[in-house]
């Protein structure tokens, strides 16, 4: 009779194990630490995000797998693979970014955020994050999902007193519901048409499914993807991303850009081109609609920004999310149409990748701009070199890098990836939306980047810089140059192993 106990490889899954052990602790501490040692949790936060981003290490040499069926060690429902490791870096790499942004706005907002609640959410957020990856079965899948968001809706309505964050937090949290709800319908349909949720045996068996289930099983392909649309934030479902970054506080804003898109897009590949391979003929079409809609209406939405409007730098990155989401649906779509379906996912996490560094920056110059601009607006930021001169050119870095010119060569060649990927699966259409979508945001990234070196209005504004938030833009800025140095490290770091 063979024994029910699983073995537990613990190595595997010590990344996100480390997040949340560090989270409980950071919770219980709270408890007892002095209101005046407070900020000693903070940087509790960030060794344990930075031991737990260095467990990567020992996985790099061969894929890992935890928790499989007996009797079948090819099934498992957690597996450390090439893929999985690239976006664990990517979280667990924007998690402590986040952290380190979190130090100083944290100090600077004094008691209307709660630390120690603060950062329990930070790290149970990123322990979910980093666990999603790793998913191998629907049912991990989605609560590795629920435990990467349920943190982050509280995160956005944290601060105290303050209607525009509640209101923020409202609008994220019935999204999100709406999202989860019509994903697991469609994953309960996926279910009961295949009796499993092992993402490989739903794709063996999804292709043999019952005529009279047939229907079912279209409608639970369908449902489960409008969920992931949603968690994406592609255009429809994006309505709540302005108004969210705008009330949340600013390093929330910069988490929810990079890692909520990291935890939506490794979701939707899992799905798609692991689980539903055979069903590309219905994801590969809507997937490429939703990347041309979504593009269009992100870039339009930021190149529609005024610079005197109120908190119009954090709306232009939001809007500008909303359409670099659009860049990384592209070759999700591809996958469908593509001989090579391995190399267009690896355009994805080479985007993501590219993006999530410079973004990141990008959110910290903007965190050390409003300081002393409460309303951080775009206008704000005229005359940038002449008082930080340093700091202008980063986030000039930056803009140039989102924007695809040089000296951003690392936002190029992610472009020029995503931008080939389309036009090897045959989709050549959408790499044409891609290519004027590339043009209209040029527009907002130069007009921006202009103003940074234009003559201040007034005598300039010296912006001091804290420790963590300059440790943040060296570590953005050295990885931004060094990947623009050797782009083609990415491609060669982002071989998903998925297949």
């Amino acid at each position: 009779m063979s024994s029910l106990v699983q073995s537990v490889d613990w190595l595997a899954i010590a990344p996100p194990t480390i997040t949340a052990v560090v989270g409980l602790v950071v919770l219980v501490a709270d408890l007892f630490v002095d209101e005046r040692r407070k900020p000693l949790l903070g940087w509790l936060s960030v060794a344990g995000l930075a031991a737990a981003a260095l467990m990567l290490l020992p996985l790099l040499d061969a894929d890992r797998s935890t928790f499989c069926l007996v009797g079948d060690e090819g099934v498992c429902s957690y597996t450390a693979d090439r893929f999985t490791l690239v976006i664990q870096f990517l979280v667990l790499g924007g998690a402590l970014l986040t952290a380190l942004l979190s130090v100083t706005a944290l100090k600077d907002e004094g008691k209307r955020l709660p630390e120690g609640e603060y950062w329990f959410l930070l790290l149970s957020s990123a322990a979910g994050a980093a666990l999603l990856p790793a998913s191998r079965d629907l049912a991990t899948l989605v609560v590795a999902l629920e435990v990467a968001s349920l943190p982050a809706f509280a995160l956005v309505g944290l601060r105290h007193g303050d209607r525009k964050s509640s209101e923020a937090a409202l609008k994220f949290f019935l999204s999100s519901v709406t999202a989860t709800a019509v994903s697991l319908l469609g994953i309960s349909f996926v279910y009961a048409a295949t009796g499993t949720l092992h993402l490989t045996r739903v794709a063996e068996r999804i292709q043999d499914v019952d005529g009279q289930l047939h229907t079912l099983t279209q409608t639970g392909v369908v449902l489960t993807l409008i969920g992931f649309a949603f968690k994406t934030a592609a255009v429809p479902f994006h309505f709540w991303v302005p108004d969210t970054y705008v009330g949340a506080p600013l390093p929330i804003a910069a988490y929810l850009s990079v890692i909520g898109k990291a935890v939506g897009f490794s979701g939707l590949i899992l799905v798609t081109v692991v689980a539903l391979p055979s069903y590309a003929d219905v994801w590969g079409p809507a997937l490429a609609a939703l990347a041309a809609l979504t593009m269009t209406v992100g870039n339009v939405g930021a190149l529609r920004q005024q610079a005197t409007r109120a908190y119009s730098a954090v709306r232009l990155l939001a809007w500008s999310s909303v359409g670099q989401a659009g860049y990384l649906l592209v070759p999700i779509a591809a996958a469908a149409y593509s001989g090579d379906p391995e190399k267009s996912i690896g355009s994805t996490v080479a985007y993501a990748l590219m993006y999530g560094a410079v973004n990141l920056g990008a959110f910290a110059v903007a965190a050390l701009v409003g300081r002393a601009h409460r309303l951080n607006r775009v206008a704000d930021y005229r005359g940038l070199y002449a008082s930080n001169p340093l700091t202008a050119l980063l986030l000039g870095f930056f803009l140039l890098c989102l924007a695809g010119l040089p000296p951003g060569i690392i936002g190029l060649f992610a472009k020029v990836t995503v931008f080939s990927a389309a036009v090897d699966a045959g989709l050549g259409w959408l790499a044409v939306v891609m290519a004027v979508n590339v043009v209209i945001a040029l527009v907002y990234y130069l007009r921006w980047t202009a103003l940074l070196f234009r003559a201040p209005e007034g005598e300039p504004v010296e912006h001091r810089l804290p420790a963590p938030l300059t440790a943040a833009l060296a570590l953005t800025g050295v990885l931004g140059i060094a990947l623009s140095g050797a782009p083609q490290l990415v491609l060669r770091f982002t071989g998903t192993g998925l297949f």
